[in-house]
């Protein structure tokens, strides 16, 4: 009988508790003109800077998503680096979309597959975020670094790759640092 009443306590548990777990895990960040929230956490964006800081945020989002944060932190400091050196465009949405164009059938203008500067925006895929919570983080990130709260941990790279490839120009610039599964050049 005690088995049978801790089964019913756990069924009623699990419907009472998966909508709530549903709404806090599944909810979407809300915005406005300058603001992001998130489960009551607010980020407001320098609106002088928020064009940047959203640029930003998507390369920490879909480069370095999935790492912990010295990881988000140094894909970060290489845009900013590389906004810095005169072989790179002067402004942080320049330099993430940074790509080979080629009109399109429509006559759109379209990044070139494999040609920009950061596979994210030329693979093919969608460019929104769609979890809210890495998305919320890779803001807070792109507010800290854009605002001076990090010093350079990638000691002024200006490139990087994951450890699962090798591209060819990694032989011809010199190694700063690795970080978590990224290593760093300059």
């Amino acid at each position: 009988m005690e088995q049978l009443f801790h089964k019913h306590i756990i069924k009623i548990t699990f419907i009472i508790c998966l909508p709530l777990w549903i709404a806090f895990f599944c909810s979407k960040i809300q915005a406005d003109d300058h603001n992001y929230s998130w489960h009551g956490h607010t980020i407001e964006l320098n609106p002088e800077l928020q064009e940047a800081q959203y640029c930003m945020a998507k390369n920490i989002y879909f480069e370095a998503g999935n790492q912990p944060v010295a990881g988000k932190i140094a894909v970060a400091q290489v845009v900013q680096n590389r906004v810095l050196n005169q072989n790179y465009p002067n402004n942080i949405c320049d330099v993430v979309y940074q790509a080979k164009w080629k009109e399109n059938w429509k006559g759109t203008l379209m990044p070139i597959r494999h040609m920009c500067q950061f596979s994210w925006f030329c693979d093919g895929k969608s460019d929104d975020p769609v979890d809210s919570a890495t998305w919320m983080f890779s803001l807070l990130v792109a507010d800290s670094v854009m605002n001076g709260e990090y010093g350079d941990i990638t000691e002024g790279a200006t490139h990087y790759h994951a450890d699962s490839v090798y591209p060819y120009w990694a032989e011809s610039l010199n190694q700063t640092v690795i970080i978590n599964n990224h290593t760093f050049y300059k």
